[in-house]
């Protein structure tokens, strides 16, 4: 007989899934308790990844013990990375896991909405245009319909448009206006196919000193109509403060520099109430609010057993809570459908699990596999309690076949089985699901209403196992993971991944062609499976041409990489196209690149993204300068200088010595250097003596925070916060002479257009009257910003400063930005 057992293709869970499985300890196993004994929720509603307030997140999850979602508007795909090149897409991938685990941290839980981090805005009417409210209020909305919070928390404040990030404000304006709206059935009524109508009791906002401007204002300030949460908790079972607890959730923002150190102590968090229902007592955001299993029907006698579970809790021993436990979870499935049936079942299950040692894992023999293929995947269960538990029956999806189990989990041995799934040929490639489809510059596009909200990549093949315990049969579900040993690390886990039968990536993002001359266009192809032929070619305009057409290549081995060399001759006249990748095999076409992205403090990541480049054919002149590139917080602007044929050799902090540099005729330090290089404080006067001696220094962006030396430049300069974001400013030229604007290209307001994002950032705007302004811009309504590019002469040579987001335009192939660049570095000639 066949037992087949079919788990839901889509697992809409909230909670980031770790890869390695959970394993509690009793003091741990004690909080979830306590939490599955309390009814209430919580939504803290912010517009970016690092914008929460993770002491507050971490209080109300852990001392109050209420469910406490996190709603970030964006997954903060506008910011800069301190930890590595990643930008835009794939700099929102990274924050949206470092998101992720920092909820693991602090208890609470993590959604999104559609809106895509287009950068710095100023004014909420900006925000709001780009966004398109619409869609950004109709997912605030499904996700309170969904996540039903009893309170809702701003982080910042609704009334005070143009005094921070437009984003900030807009998150308020929209969680302001939500507010109202969640409750009629005539908002929205599309989402009412999978939620209900849900009215949050009240609304505050979660005030601080950064609202007042000083800490010394705030402290002055009259705070009697402001709730008082004392958030300094101390945790005995966890042997943390609650303010400890959120700077290790913090300091999991390693992309954006947020590390933090935790403190100790009383600690005071402010709310003002904005709407709702009045609480009685102001200190209790929940008053009035019956937070018991009375609030469900038939929800009395769980929580009686619940109470006395807690009560008679044995942290030696956590085991002898089960038979309990059975019974509530028995009672749970028993009850209507409703909201916290759904959340307190996937919770008491996760008890359960934990306090009967219940290990569970799905491990495939290989990290990645093709649709259509067949996985072998070794499943291990083992109960290391005294409890008597029955395996009843295996199951995967999409689907598998096997025996009908009766088997006996005696305590402490292992139940191992290898099985085999046959993977449908239509199974999804694993992607963030927020880019499978091409969206505006304001929104992600996803159009099934089910995944808005959902944090992370949804991954389909998963096993689960039917256990009987006391004569109930429990499911309990995995997703599938691979793991090895490494000789350093140790146990090593990532995700399973679904990829395409064959990518392929094109060397650089961006060639200059600045002749008739033709350029190798590098590809590389790496099968997805064993076994695979087929042909590469080049997708390009009919005014270029490339030869050959295509390349025929043939693969033995999964995981195997070949490249092909293109030739591409540019077109005659200037233009700006995208270099399309296209890979056959069998008649079906190919063409994707895969990008892995690995940091220790996330799981692993794969992005599937077009595989393209831009090939640009620019009037542009330049020079042989030689080029010594001092890495900051990480840029790909070394590569844009090759490509515009400068030779150009990284150095590291500890190579720049006076003979090192005598061989370079240009220093250029990348984005944000004298922000994380601390050895630059003492270099400083070496690189000064290179430009006095008849170089050229050029220092991109920093920020006004610690920076390791204030003397940055020969002379006194002041960087502020003073940035240009709307990219299609009017640039007005403030030294038409200057050698800069002038050789050897001629720069003109045309080249200042398609710039992305934002054209400048950290801006100078105090400076000695050795600096000579060259460019003035200024976003709409504001004073001019004049500090984009400073050139001083010093000694023999110049020191440039600039502000101009480079590190941003030259990846993106922005033709004017590459000119721009080749005349700031001939400045010097």
């Amino acid at each position: 007989m066949k037992h087949i057992i079919l788990f839901s293709l889509l697992l809409l869970s909230i909670k980031g899934t770790a890869q390695q499985p959970a394993k509690p300890n009793a003091a741990e196993i004690y909080n979830q308790i306590q939490k599955l004994n309390f009814l209430g929720s919580v939504l803290y509603i912010a517009a970016h990844p690092d914008d929460e307030n993770t002491r507050l997140i971490s209080y109300l999850s852990n001392d109050i013990k209420a469910e406490t979602g996190y709603l970030s508007l964006t997954r903060g795909d506008g910011g800069q990375n301190l930890i590595g090149p990643e930008l835009r897409e794939q700099l929102g991938v990274i924050r949206t896991q470092e998101l992720i685990e920092a909820r693991k941290i602090d208890g609470g839980e993590q959604f999104f909405s559609r809106a895509n981090d287009f950068g710095f805005s100023k004014n909420p009417d900006e925000t709001l245009q780009i966004w398109d409210k619409d869609q950004v209020l109709s997912d605030v909305i499904w996700v309170i319909r969904k996540f039903q919070p009893d309170v809702i928390i701003n982080r910042f404040d609704h009334r005070s448009p143009g005094t921070t990030h437009g984003h900030h404000t807009s998150s308020a304006m929209l969680s302001f206006e939500a507010f109202d709206k969640v409750g009629d059935k005539n908002v929205f009524p599309n989402q009412l196919e999978f939620v209900e109508t849900w009215k949050p009791k009240r609304l505050f906002f979660n005030t601080s000193w950064w609202f007042y401007g000083s800490k010394e204002k705030f402290d002055a300030a009259d705070k009697n109509n402001l709730a008082d949460l004392k958030i300094g908790t101390y945790y005995p079972l966890l042997g943390k403060s609650n303010q400890e607890i959120a700077a290790l959730s913090r300091s999991r923002h390693q992309s954006q520099g947020f590390g933090s150190t935790g403190t100790r102590g009383e600690d005071d968090e402010y709310l003002e109430f904005l709407k709702g229902d009045i609480p009685k007592d102001k200190n209790n955001i929940f008053d009035g609010i019956d937070t018991s299993w009375n609030r469900i029907k038939d929800g009395k006698p769980i929580g009686d057993i619940l109470a006395a579970v807690e009560k008679n809790f044995d942290f030696k021993n956590p085991s002898a809570s089960i038979p309990e436990l059975v019974k509530a979870y028995a009672l749970i499935e028993n009850l209507d459908e409703s909201h916290w049936k759904t959340v307190k079942s996937e919770e008491i299950k996760k008890i359960i699990a934990a306090c009967a040692g219940l290990y569970f894992e799905a491990v495939s023999e290989n990290q990645e596999a093709t649709p259509g293929s067949t996985i072998k995947i070794k499943l291990e269960i083992i109960n290391r309690s005294n409890i008597a538990m029955k395996l009843t029956g295996i199951g995967a999806v999409p689907t598998y076949v096997g025996d009908n189990i009766t088997s006996e989990l005696k305590n402490n041995i292992p139940f191992i089985k290898n099985i085999q799934l046959q993977l449908s040929n239509s199974t999804d490639y694993t992607n963030a699901y927020w880019l499978n489809q091409k969206g505006t510059v304001g929104m992600y596009r996803v159009d099934d209403q089910r995944n808005i909200g959902i944090p992370d990549i949804i991954r389909q093949v998963k096993v689960g196992a039917w256990i009987n315990i006391n004569g109930i049969q429990i499911p309990f579900e995995r997703n599938v993971v691979y793991k090895y040993n490494d000789d350093v690390k140790g146990e090593v886990y990532q995700p399973f991944d679904i990829v395409p039968a064959v990518t392929s990536a094109i060397a650089e993002k961006v060639y200059i062609f600045n002749s008739d001359k033709d350029k190798t266009v590098t590809v590389k192809v790496k099968a997805g499976k064993e076994n695979i032929q087929g042909s590469v070619k080049l997708q390009l305009p009919d005014n270029w041409k490339v030869s050959p057409s295509e390349f025929p290549f043939k693969m033995t081995k999964k995981g195997e990489e070949t490249s092909v060399a293109f030739t591409v001759s540019p077109s005659k006249e200037a233009s700006d196209i995208d270099i399309k990748s296209i890979v056959t095999v069998n008649e079906e076409t190919f063409d994707k690149n895969k990008i892995d992205i690995n940091y220790p403090h996330i799981s692993k990541q794969m992005v599937l993204k077009p595989a393209e480049a831009k090939g640009i054919r620019l009037n542009i002149k330049t020079r042989n300068e030689k080029i010594a590139y001092i890495m900051g917080a990480g840029d790909e602007v070394p590569k844009s200088l090759m490509q515009m044929g400068y030779q150009v050799e990284i150095i590291k902090p500890e190579e720049i010595t006076a003979s090192k540099l005598l061989g370079f005729d240009v220093v250029m330090t990348g984005v944000r250097a004298y922000n994380v290089i601390n050895a630059l404080a003492f270099k400083q006067n070496i690189l000064l003596d290179f430009v006095k001696n008849g170089k050229t220094m050029i220092v991109q962006y920093n920020t006004t925070d610690d920076l390791v030396t204030k003397d940055i430049a020969p002379f006194p300069l002041k960087i502020s916060k003073d940035r240009v974001t709307e990219e299609n400013a009017e640039v007005r030229f403030l030294a038409p002479d200057n050698p800069v604007l002038n050789f050897p290209n001629k720069i003109t307001s045309d080249d200042f257009k398609g710039w992305k994002q934002e054209q400048g950032l950290n801006y100078p705007n105090e400076w000695d009257a050795s600096f000579t302004p060259i460019l003035s811009s200024n976003d709409k309504g504001e004073t001019p910003k004049n500090g984009a590019l400073l050139i001083a002469k010093y000694g023999k040579g110049n020191y440039v400063y600039t502000g101009l987001s480079f590190f941003r335009e030259l990846p993106e192939g922005v033709p004017g930005a590459f000119r721009l660049l080749a005349n700031i570095i001939s400045i010097g000639h």
